[in-house]
């Protein structure tokens, strides 16, 4: 394990000890440092859970040191506000030609959700049409304000403008401005908010059936209130302001300022709820089937000391991991997890701490999903 931060390193290995992980100290975005560590230790794979900044460069690092690379989320610049898979899928060739495989967005959601969506298609359906990825968080860790990963990552990632895939184009909405209750399940029904999330570039490309894709996720009014008064005071600007004669970005000051995201674990409690609802068809009739996970806060603290938002991103990545080591996901070039088979991973996916169900729902009961109006300027 390397980080910039070596402390962050030390503590876990003090906890798994010494035998079982090594540790050092690097610049992610130094790339020539990063080739020399990776040659040093010559792992078989590079898992990256870096900052989404930093994507490009730890690939760049993999093909110099000649080793596979993995990832949780796709690269974003760090001077917009913008993510999006096609820096990464720019790298295909180089991948290729150096006999590696790159393996994108292999956390929830980017993840699992498109491993869902995959292993629906290959068992469930025979063309799929409409998808609606959910994500709910319905845990409380006590804080009147605070993000359950990188806050700049976070308030980034919600304050830009929402996209959603419909009949072969993309339409943009504004931030946060269609909103429906959606029935969660183990959770409820809460009020859901369709935002963009990077999944559903690569789902619409690697699934031309579909003629509607979206995802949805829940935000508290709280929540939304501090991010609204936030934004409107410019603490949410990704753009260096003067202060005092220092440059400085807010964003990254308003991150300083709110608790680290690990701090939130002791004594969060409630459950997340995630997963995709699909539309499609199977020997010729209309079918529609839900599949998602269900993990709670408090229980996955226990076990690893980690909030339900953490553990749903770690967990994926290892058994992502662990099918490119065992030789059940292989490949040259770059790859979105929906390419791959989802049967191995979803196999073990539950002994892992993340059990699963599928199940089959009425097709005329598909409100709120099935809502023919949502095109929005």
């Amino acid at each position: 394990m390397a980080s910039r931060t070596l402390k962050r390193c030390e503590a876990i290995q003090k906890k798994l000890g010494k035998k079982k992980i090594q540790i050092a100290q690097v610049d992610a975005d130094n790339v020539p440092a990063l080739v020399k560590l990776i040659k040093k230790f010559k792992p078989d794979l590079v898992v990256n859970a870096a900052l989404p900044y930093q994507d490009l460069h730890i690939m760049d690092a993999c093909l110099a040191a000649g080793v596979n690379y993995l990832d949780t989320a796709n690269y974003e610049p760090l001077d917009e506000a913008k993510f999006s898979y096609k820096w990464q899928w720019a790298y295909q060739a180089k991948f290729k030609k150096a006999g590696l495989m790159a393996l994108l967005g292999c956390g929830f959601d980017p993840g699992v959700s498109g491993i869902f969506t995959a292993w629906l298609k290959k068992h469930k359906f025979d063309e799929i049409r409409e998808l609606d990825i959910f994500d709910c968080n319905a845990g409380d860790h006590g804080k009147p304000f605070a993000t359950n990963f990188n806050p700049e990552i976070n308030i980034r990632e919600v304050t830009q403008r929402g996209k959603y895939w419909a009949d072969g184009r993309w339409v943009e909405i504004a931030p946060m401005s269609i909103s429906r209750m959606i029935d969660y399940p183990g959770v409820g029904p809460k009020k859901s908010y369709l935002i963009f999330h990077e999944e559903l570039e690569s789902l619409a490309k690697h699934y031309p059936s579909l003629k509607r894709a979206r995802f949805w996720m829940t935000f508290g009014d709280e929540y939304l209130t501090h991010l609204r008064v936030l934004q409107n005071v410019g603490m949410t600007r990704i753009d260096p302001v003067k202060y005092k004669g220092v440059d400085i970005v807010p964003l990254q000051f308003l991150k300083a300022l709110l608790p680290d995201p690990a701090s939130l674990a002791k004594g969060y409690s409630g459950k997340t709820s995630i997963g995709c609802d699909v539309l499609g068809s199977k020997g010729g009739r209309d079918r529609r089937w839900r599949i998602y996970n269900i993990c709670d806060h408090s229980a996955c603290f226990r076990e690893v000391g980690a909030q339900a938002v953490s553990y749903t991103t770690g967990v994926p990545a290892m058994v992502g991991a662990l099918m490119m080591l065992q030789g059940k996901w292989t490949g040259q070039g770059v790859y979105n997890v929906e390419q791959m088979d989802p049967d191995p991973f979803l196999d073990i996916l539950g002994k892992w701490g993340l059990p699963w169900e599928a199940e089959e729902m009425a097709v005329e009961t598909a409100e709120p999903f099935r809502i023919p109006a949502l095109i929005a300027a």
